[in-house]
């Protein structure tokens, strides 16, 4: 009988000697990998979370192998004062990685200091008062000093306990602030806390020694972080340090995780499942951003268009490359007042032709038929010259609807295009013209500039069309908006997008401005326009993108 039981002693004992051992491995091996986070403070907090938890299971296997010598006691009162210094490193890497700066505010560490020093005065007085634990030699399972912890202990655990808790806090608000998988914290707190059920079960049943088993439980997290989760721990802390949309890429191009704010600018990404997908197939556009010579993305979503500027850089930790960091910056609103400088400044620039060459004409016949009604007394001279100058005054009339037509839209109303066709049709003459207005929806429009509209491409219908054409408007039927249809000759197709352009007639009498008009209207709007064949083998002008009034 003693010969079955002498094994199996010495095999509990190496066991747990074993298992203290390879916590304190861990710990201690783990060092160089913790040096590698980049923040001074977390580097810090987790290397002396590390250096402590190692040192406190070193004085475990100490204490075992002490057994009941006097070594026993000091042993594992160092290993209590190792087991409670975790805690204040700790709660120091938890706000530094979280962000906070908790950890470097005089208050708090003066609080800290005078609860840690409360704690080991008590620890260290155990031998007056007795409340912390007592000791007796033990046979079970193998020769040690008993350790029977008492009220004290239990009550500095719960307070350990309660400061773990908050440090746990800060790393899930983190990790759900940006949005990343909570999963892999979860794992480890879990397999962290463990060992108080190791602790209780040992106070409880003579089976297992009553001691501290908190050591394995930190080697767990720290092997966990430094070499399972460390690139989804370094992922969340750089992506939680800028609001701007962050997304981080491994080495194939494959979403790896993201932030918060890079789901709320891309809804598509909204769902987790696009994790482990290329970025080419969860998010084109961007895909076609990065390495671009223009790295700015367009994206068009429920309407609207919005422009960021893509950044890659590498994703690293230390000398370890982990792969790409996407950082993604709206400048839409950049963007917009770009592209509206480009246009206001090719607006100057067909002014400025339109003065160098429409207008110089006119007043050079004007000016010379000045000079020979002065030369020769005749008055038919003065007569082309007063035509010029009504010439001159309709395109300067035309230039300046043009400029205002051209700004951009401030503030919309709802509109019915029917009432505005109405008041459109009783500003222009008419004659024997007819309108059908086949459209009684409303928009969101100015009402002064879409009656502008209308009153150009009425007059442009009945003065290409002749008196008695007959003018129709209606609604698009594969998207919101309308069109303006005659049944006139027509526009033939190879001049139906240079009927917009700054100039362009087919009448010798007319000033080539009236449907650049309706084309600068509709894009002030942010609507689009083009001409194409009525039913009636006339001009067809649709107007698309309209939206309408939610």
């Amino acid at each position: 009988m003693l010969a079955q039981t002498l094994p199996s002693v010495s095999t509990t004992f190496a066991v747990y000697v074993l298992a203290f051992a390879a916590a304190a491995v861990a710990c201690f091996a783990s060092v160089p990998r913790a040096r590698t986070f980049d923040d001074p403070d977390v580097r810090v907090g987790l290397v002396s979370l590390l250096v402590l938890s190692g040192l406190w299971a070193t004085a475990h296997v100490g204490f075992l192998i002490a057994r009941q010598s006097s070594l026993a006691v000091p042993l594992y009162v160092a290993g209590l004062v190792a087991g409670f210094s975790t805690i204040g490193a700790w709660l120091y890497f938890c706000s530094a990685y979280s962000g906070r700066t908790l950890h470097r505010q005089p208050v708090y560490r003066r609080t800290a200091v005078g609860i840690f020093l409360a704690v080991l005065a008590v620890k260290f007085t155990n031998p007056i008062h007795g409340i912390y634990f007592a000791v007796e030699p033990s046979t079970t399972p193998f020769p040690h000093l008993g350790v029977h912890h008492l009220v004290g202990h239990w009550v500095a655990m719960g307070l350990a306990y309660a400061l773990a808790t908050v440090g746990i806090f800060m790393l899930v608000e983190q990790f759900t602030q940006v949005g990343a998988d909570t999963t892999p914290l979860a794992i480890l707190v879990g397999i962290t806390g463990l060992p108080l059920v190791l602790d209780i079960v040992g106070y409880l049943h003579p089976g297992l020694i009553d001691m501290t088993y908190e050591p394995l439980g930190v080697a767990v997290f720290a092997v966990g972080v430094l070499f399972i989760f460390y690139d989804q721990f370094q992922a969340t802390r750089i992506a939680h340090e800028t609001d701007e949309p962050v997304i981080v890429l491994d080495d194939d191009d494959r979403v790896r995780d993201y932030n918060v704010s890079a789901r709320q600018h891309l809804p598509e990404i909204a769902d987790r499942v696009v994790i482990g997908e290329p970025i080419a197939e969860a998010l084109p556009e961007l895909a076609a951003a990065i390495g671009a010579d223009d790295d700015i993305c367009r994206i068009d979503r429920d309407g609207e268009t919005r422009y960021y500027r893509v950044s890659v850089g590498p994703f690293t930790a230390g000398s370890r490359h982990l792969g790409r960091l996407l950082t993604i910056t709206d400048v839409t609103d950049r963007e917009r007042y770009r592209m509206e400088l480009e246009r206001q400044n090719e607006r100057l620039d067909r002014f400025a032709s339109v003065v160098s060459h429409d207008l110089r004409n006119p007043l050079n016949v004007a000016q010379g038929r000045v000079d020979l009604a002065l030369e020769t007394g005749d008055d038919e001279h003065l007569e082309a010259a007063a035509n010029a100058l009504d010439r001159m005054e309709e395109l300067i009339a035309d230039v300046l609807t043009l400029a205002r037509q051209g700004q951009p839209i401030g503030e919309t109303e709802p509109v019915r295009i029917a009432t505005v066709c109405e008041e459109a049709w009783r500003v222009i003459d008419a004659g024997a013209a007819t309108l059908e207005v086949d459209a009684d929806a409303t928009i969101d429009a100015d009402a002064d500039r879409l009656q502008q509209l209308l009153e150009n491409l009425f007059r442009n219908a009945i003065e290409h069309g002749g008196e008695d054409v007959t003018i129709t408007v209606g609604p698009l039927a594969d998207s919101p908006g309308f069109y303006v249809a005659d049944d006139g000759p027509g526009i033939p197709p190879e001049k139906r997008e240079e009927v917009f352009e700054y100039g362009y007639t087919s009448d010798p009498e007319g000033t080539g401005f009236g449907l650049a008009i309706v084309s600068e209207i509709a894009e002030a709007h942010g609507w689009t326009v083009r001409a194409v064949e009525a039913d009636s083998g006339g001009a067809r002008f649709e107007i698309a993108g309209v939206r309408r009034p939610e």
